[in-house]
C-alpha cells in the first residue's frame, strides 16, 4: 500500500539508521585492554569491522560467536592467544546505551508518520532493541541479517520504502555514514549526514513543528 503524499510536508516517511544514530557503544574497558597489550586504542575495531570480518555477520551467515573467533584470529599478528580472545570477547560484548535526544524525537515523529529503522545488524537486533527498550521506537526494522542485503546495496533501500508505503522521494533518511546517505539520495530521498542530534532535530523541525 502507498500512502499518498501530505500537501505542506517535507515527507511522508522516516528512515534511520540504528548505530551512531540512536545506539553507541561503551568501549571504554575495550581501550583499556588494547592499551594493556600495547595496542593502539581503535585497533580491535579496525579487526572486527574489516569487510571480510563483518560482512558475514551483518548479512546473517554466520553467528556472534563465530565472529568473535574470526576477530581474535585478525588480532593474534599483533598479541598473544589469550588477550586476542579476550580483546574480541570484551569487544563483542561491549554494552550498549540509547541517545536519549534522539529517541524522543523518533517517538514524536511516529505520531505524524511512519518510521523505518534500516541499520546493517546482526540477527541478535531485535534482542538487542527489546533490552534497550526500543522495541516499540518503529513502525519497521530492516536489518541486514534478515534480508540479507547491506547498506548502501540499493536493494536494502527498496526493502525498507517498501515497508514505509510511500514513496522514495516521499523519506527522510538519516545516516552517519555519508557513503549511505548519498546511495539514499541518488534514490530520491532526502538525505541527512547525521553527526549529532540536532541534525535530525532540525530535519524533522517542520513536521513537528519544533
Amino acid at each position: 500500500m502507498v500512502i499518498p503524499s501530505s500537501s505542506g510536508r517535507p515527507f511522508d516517511a522516516v528512515l534511520c539508521d540504528l548505530d551512531n544514530v540512536i545506539r553507541f557503544y561503551d568501549m571504554s574497558h575495550v581501550a583499556a585492554l588494547e592499551r594493556s597489550a600495547g595496542l593502539a586504542e581503535g585497533t580491535t575495531a579496525e579487526v572486527a569491522y574489516a569487510p571480510e570480518v563483518d560482512q558475514p555477520l551483518l548479512l546473517g551467515r554466520i553467528g556472534k560467536e563465530e565472529w568473535v573467533e574470526s576477530i581474535a584470529r585478525g588480532l593474534r599478528r599483533a598479541v598473544s592467544p589469550t588477550q586476542a580472545r579476550e580483546l574480541a570477547v570484551a569487544f563483542a560484548a561491549a554494552p550498549s546505551w540509547a541517545d536519549q535526544a534522539v529517541v524522543p524525537a523518533l517517538r514524536r515523529i511516529r505520531e505524524h508518520m511512519p518510521v523505518v529503522l534500516v541499520t546493517n545488524a546482526t540477527s541478535d537486533l531485535e534482542e538487542d532493541l527489546l533490552s534497550l527498550g526500543l522495541s516499540d521506537l518503529a513502525d519497521h526494522v530492516v536489518s541486514s541479517a534478515r534480508v540479507g542485503v547491506v547498506k548502501p546495496d540499493r536493494a536494502i533501500y527498496d526493502i525498507a520504502v517498501e515497508r514505509a508505503g510511500v514513496p522514495g522521494e516521499r523519506c527522510l533518511f538519516v545516516d552517519d555514514r555519508l557513503e549511505n546517505v548519498e546511495a539514499a539520495a541518488a534514490l530520491g530521498m532526502t538525505g541527512v549526514h547525521y553527526r549529532r542530534p540536532q541534525d535530525l532535530h532540525t530535519a524533522v523541525a517542520p513536521v513537528l513543528g519544533a
